[in-house]
């Protein structure tokens, strides 16, 4: 599909949710801090990651090319950042290594210093690299380090979840993942819905359109691809 189909032209696509968003759980009234897409030229292709800080809505470059440029998968997101977090071009989902592309919906309580003992279980070069001084940086650094490890990436998502709320009380968050085959998300304080037709899979934290979309409940993990969704507790999966 275009680009412009899934991120621009729904009637709730993501260009409305950044300044008309319906459900942001406390987390502001607007997506206005940054945004960014990620997409797979064609299937087993690096991703290619387009990224921004000011909002969707004033970025007419991509809008004049997105309708032009179609992937079988993507990963968009637009940001609405955490106070005394940096706005910048770096701090914005998705994040990318490899095959993968991140994004985090949400906020780590008591950042940076919830964090810390779990930062130092990073490499000094790992922390040294990071996108930006944001929660959600290091929650990537975190999680690519258990997928460099050979973790599958359903357990290495569903641990860090556990583990950073174990750390941080209270947090939202609902991670989301991709290899452009499979998607992992997870739900912890923080909508998302899920629209599959049995050829196409969509993961959004709003519906887009009026189509039959399912709710997924809190604190649960979502393991899908075109043909498969599965909705487990996060406390089932260990």
């Amino acid at each position: 599909m275009p680009l412009a189909d899934l991120v621009l032209t729904p009637p709730h696509s993501l260009l409305r949710q950044s300044w008309a968003p319906a459900d942001m759980r406390g987390g502001g009234t607007i997506n206005a801090d940054g945004h960014g897409v990620g997409w797979y030229p064609q299937p087993g292709a690096a991703p290619v990651r387009h990224r921004s800080a000011s909002p969707l809505w004033t970025d007419t470059s991509f809008a004049s090319w997105a309708g032009a440029v179609s992937s079988g998968a993507v990963l968009a997101a637009v940001r609405s950042a955490t106070v005394g977090m940096p706005v910048t071009e770096s701090a914005n989902a998705p994040f990318l290594d490899g095959q993968w592309l991140f994004s985090h919906n949400g906020k780590v309580t008591g950042w940076p210093h919830s964090l810390a003992a779990l930062a130092e279980t990073l490499p000094a070069t790992d922390l040294l690299t990071l996108d930006a001084a944001t929660d959600s940086a290091l929650l990537w650094a975190l999680l690519r380090r258990r997928l460099r490890a050979g973790e599958p990436a359903a357990t290495a998502v569903s641990d860090l979840v556990r583990t950073v709320a174990a750390a941080a009380p209270d947090s939202r968050l609902n991670l989301l993942l991709t290899d452009g085959t499979n998607i992992v998300a997870t739900t912890w304080w923080h909508s998302l819905s899920v629209l599959h037709t049995g050829k196409s899979v969509i993961v959004a934290s709003e519906p887009t359109d009026e189509r039959d979309w399912q709710p997924v409940p809190d604190r649960h993990l979502v393991l899908a691809n075109s043909s498969t969704l599965d909705i487990i507790s996060l406390e089932d999966h260990r």
